[in-house]
C-alpha cells in the first residue's frame, strides 16, 4: 500500500506489529507487582482465597502479609483426631492449642508465600449453636483499629482480601471484615487499597448476590454479583494434570488440629470476590491488573 509516496511493505508491517507486541510486553514486565494484605479472624480462614493468593504471590510476584485477629483457642471441637499426631491433649490444653494453631498458620503461610504475619492475639470465644452470632465483645477494638490503620498507612497495599460479611457468615468473620473496612475508610481516598470480600463456592451452591449489609454502609459493594471469580480447577502443567485445588489441599493439610476442616478437600471449585465500594477511585486502575494477574495461566 502507498501513502504520500511511501512504500509500506509486508515486511514493514510485520516489524511494526512485532514492535508493538514487544512494547506491550515490556510495559507489562515493568509493571511493579502488587502488595496484598489478608485480614482474617482465625487461623485457617485464608482457605477462602488460598488459590488466588498463591497465584498472585508465587506466580505473579506480588508480596502478601496476613493479619490474624484471634488466637483460635475455640477451635478444639474436632481436634481429637490430631492429638495423637501432636502428642498433646488439644481439647483440654488450650494454651498448647493456641501455639499449635499459630504454627499451622505459619506453615500454611509458607506455602502461599506470606512475607509476614501479624498475630493480634484476641481470645477466641467461639460460638454456641449459631456461628453467625459468635461473640467478639472481648476484642480490643481501639487497638485492632489502630493496628490496621497504621499498617495500611505504612505499607500502602494495593489490595486487601477478607471474607464476605453476609448475615449468615461467622460473626468473627463479619467483625474482622468491618474492622478492615473501617481502617480503609479512615485513609485519604487517593491512598485507599482495593478491598475484596471472598466466598468459596461449589458447583452445587445457589448463585450468591451480596450488595452489602443494610445496617453497615461500609459493606456496600460495587455490584451484587461477584466482581471476579477465581477458578481453582483451572488446569495447567504437563498434560494439564495440575490445578489450584492441589494448593488449596496443601493448605487444608497444614491445619491438622482442625479435624472437620480436613473434609473440605475438593469441596469448593471457585473463589468468588466482591469489590467493596469504599476503595478509593485512584485504585480503579489496579483492579484490571489484579483481574488480569488472576486470569493468566
Amino acid at each position: 500500500m502507498q501513502s504520500e509516496g511511501l512504500q509500506f511493505t509486508r515486511k514493514d508491517f510485520l516489524w511494526t506489529v512485532a514492535g508493538t507486541v514487544l512494547l506491550t510486553s515490556e510495559a507489562a514486565a515493568q509493571r511493579k507487582p502488587g502488595k496484598l494484605l489478608l485480614v482474617v479472624a482465625h487461623p485457617d480462614d485464608e482457605y477462602a482465597f488460598a488459590g488466588a493468593v498463591y497465584r498472585l504471590v508465587r506466580e505473579e510476584g506480588w508480596t502478601a502479609e496476613q493479619v490474624v485477629i484471634t488466637d483460635g483457642e475455640a477451635g478444639y471441637r474436632y481436634a481429637e483426631l490430631a492429638e495423637a499426631y501432636y502428642g498433646v491433649d488439644l481439647t483440654g490444653d488450650r494454651e498448647r492449642l493456641r501455639e499449635i494453631r499459630k504454627q499451622e498458620v505459619l506453615r500454611a503461610g509458607k506455602i502461599l508465600g506470606i512475607r509476614k504475619h501479624y498475630f493480634l492475639e484476641q481470645r477466641d470465644l467461639g460460638f454456641g449453636a449459631d456461628a453467625a452470632a459468635a461473640d467478639f465483645s472481648n476484642w480490643d477494638r481501639p487497638r485492632l483499629s489502630a493496628t490496621l490503620h497504621d499498617l495500611l498507612q505504612r505499607e500502602r497495599y494495593d489490595a486487601v482480601f477478607t471474607l464476605l460479611p453476609t448475615e449468615a457468615t461467622h460473626g468473627h468473620h463479619r467483625a474482622a471484615t468491618l474492622l478492615a473496612l473501617e481502617a480503609v475508610a479512615d485513609l485519604p481516598a487517593e491512598s485507599r487499597p482495593l478491598v475484596l470480600g471472598a466466598q468459596p463456592a461449589s458447583a452445587e451452591d445457589a448463585p450468591l448476590r451480596f450488595a452489602g449489609l443494610p445496617s453497615e454502609p461500609l459493606t456496600a459493594t460495587t455490584s451484587a454479583e461477584p466482581a471476579l471469580v477465581f477458578d481453582r480447577t483451572a488446569s495447567f502443567g504437563y498434560q494439564h494434570a495440575l490445578n489450584y485445588q492441589v494448593v488449596v489441599n496443601w493448605i487444608i493439610a497444614e491445619y491438622k488440629s482442625q479435624g472437620l476442616f480436613q473434609s473440605d478437600y475438593g469441596r469448593h471449585q471457585t473463589e468468588q470476590f466482591w469489590l467493596f465500594a469504599i476503595g478509593g477511585r485512584e485504585t480503579g486502575g489496579r483492579f484490571p491488573e489484579l483481574t488480569a494477574d488472576l486470569r493468566k495461566h
